[in-house]
């Protein structure tokens, strides 16, 4: 199977403007997220539109594609990237441009999802562990995800699912295997043209999460497990935590 990844980038964010031309370790946060793909899948590109990002991947050798600034969604602008690259690729992986750590690991977790042929979307979740804080878990920008014993997701909520009726708070991590969502996503080329063709649905409009689309029309999300926990860039104070975290490392 031939594997596309595409990075959607944009330039305008309300929390973080110019979020994938901010410095981190001495390159922009665009440059480390297409090194950490590059090589992994049998291709990789950057889909932008704004001619300043444009400018930047070109300058340090990456390979990018113009797509419209009417996009509302990092889906739609995958897809229209996918049809002005070409190539006949059966699968597209849908990469976060503010996810600079994503790792080896989790690139093959969800392409291991596609050995299964009835895969037709696939994502990864990380489970909460017992010593993860009650905050975090009911942290509603950090969704969650249920499974049934095929690993297809059910159901993704901000809200914490399951509510465990009969127990303490304190008890639930302990109680129960959680799975925190992890938004990477890769699609069948044919699933990806279907599903973005579909109108906004109830559920992705009441909790905000774009994925309960496709579970409300009938689509299979495939669920890949992750133990890496990377870090994501949503704010300048991310930017922060995440130099400290690259000096660290190093």
């Amino acid at each position: 199977m031939k594997f596309l990844g595409i990075i959607p980038a944009r330039y305008a964010s309300t929390r973080f403007p110019a979020k994938p031309l901010a410095m981190l370790g001495g390159k922009t946060v665009i440059q480390c997220v297409y090194e950490q793909v590059a090589g992994v899948l049998d291709d990789a590109y950057v889909a932008t539109d704004d001619e300043r990002i444009e400018a930047v991947v070109k300058a340090f050798g990456g390979k990018v594609v113009m797509t419209s600034v009417d996009h509302k969604s990092g889906t739609d602008r995958c897809y229209e990237a996918c049809m002005k690259i070409g190539g006949g690729f059966d699968v597209v992986v849908n990469i976060q441009g503010d996810e600079p750590f994503i790792q080896l690991s989790q690139l093959n977790a969800v392409k291991a999802c596609f050995e299964d042929p009835t895969t037709q979307i696939a994502t990864l979740v990380k489970p909460f562990t017992a010593e993860d804080t009650f905050a975090a878990l009911e942290n509603v920008n950090s969704p969650k995800v249920v499974v049934n014993k095929n690993w297809n997701a059910l159901y993704f909520s901000r809200s914490i699912i399951p509510y465990q009726r009969n127990a303490d708070q304190a008890d639930w991590l302990k109680n129960h295997t959680y799975y925190k969502h992890i938004g990477l996503y890769a699609y069948r080329t044919e699933v990806l043209k279907e599903i973005t063709a579909l109108p906004q649905s109830s559920l992705e409009l009441a909790e905000s999460l774009e994925q309960l689309r496709w579970l409300e029309n009938g689509y299979k999300i495939k669920v890949g497990i992750s133990e890496v926990e990377t870090i994501g860039i949503d704010t300048p104070q991310d930017l922060e935590r995440a130099e400290e975290f690259l000096k660290n490392r190093l």
